[in-house]
């Protein structure tokens, strides 16, 4: 989900708190499943390297953080999830007892914007689907380069506009009224996804997305397309 100007950035993270039980469900059912395949596509590129300290921001119920931990723990002295929604964390949480990891795997209430740790200090970030959601993106790609070590690698997934006229008219119908309707009815909350066809729309992507990233400073800019453009993986390094 993601919200634009008409509704307060900064206070999204309540309105995932309330929508926190159902989160996961939504996103399988509204998403036809095709998000898993993403973020196991995502957690392919987070580079393996003993000793390291791995951050995934606007970390949510963890989705990004479990397959990362299920299957990269072992490279890891620690793993953070860091979310402002702290029911978003608690739900997932208790996905992470279920399972077993070669390094502390936890959660951590903050701001992507404001990144409470030390500069230099983490070796791999990821924000899947979050980076629309901060009130300052630039703000937000700022504090990332701020904490990660030299050579550390971000690795940016969000949502894009398909190129092939095609599949962009159905996309954009599918944004515009499928997903807001259906994303109401199924959370129970009026303002769930209302305004996720607007940001999609209106958020830079592409290389548009790579520039601002430069701008904060990251080296070796790539972007990956994800199913014909419907979402993209940008990775930045910090020189």
């Amino acid at each position: 989900m993601y919200l634009n100007d008409q509704y307060n950035k900064a206070l999204s993270w309540q309105m995932f708190n309330r929508i926190s039980p159902r989160y996961d469900i939504l996103n399988r059912l509204l998403s036809f499943g095709i998000d898993r395949i993403w973020r196991q596509s995502l957690v392919d590129l987070i580079p393996e390297k003993k000793g390291s300290f791995y951050l995934d921001l606007a970390t949510g119920t963890g989705d990004v953080l479990l397959e990362a931990a299920k299957r990269k723990s072992f490279s890891f002295d620690q793993m953070v999830g860091m979310d402002l929604a702290d029911h978003m964390m608690m739900v997932g949480e208790q996905k992470l007892t279920k399972h077993d990891f070669f390094c502390p795997v936890r959660f951590v209430r903050g701001d992507a914007t404001q990144i409470d740790l030390p500069s230099n200090s983490v070796d791999v970030v990821t924000m899947a689907f979050g980076i629309r959601n901060v009130s300052d993106p630039k703000l937000a790609l700022n504090s990332i380069h701020d904490v990660l070590r030299s050579k550390g690698m971000v690795l940016i997934m969000e949502f894009s506009i398909p190129s092939f006229w095609l599949l962009k008219m159905g996309y954009l119908f599918y944004f515009r009224y499928l997903l807001p309707f259906f994303g109401r009815l199924i959370s129970g909350d009026k303002e769930a996804y209302s305004y996720l066809n607007k940001t999609v729309e209106d958020f830079p992507y592409g290389d548009s997305f790579c520039e601002l990233m430069r701008d904060s400073g990251f080296k070796s800019v790539k972007q990956y397309s994800l199913s014909g453009g419907i979402a993209m993986i940008y990775q930045g390094v910090k020189s």
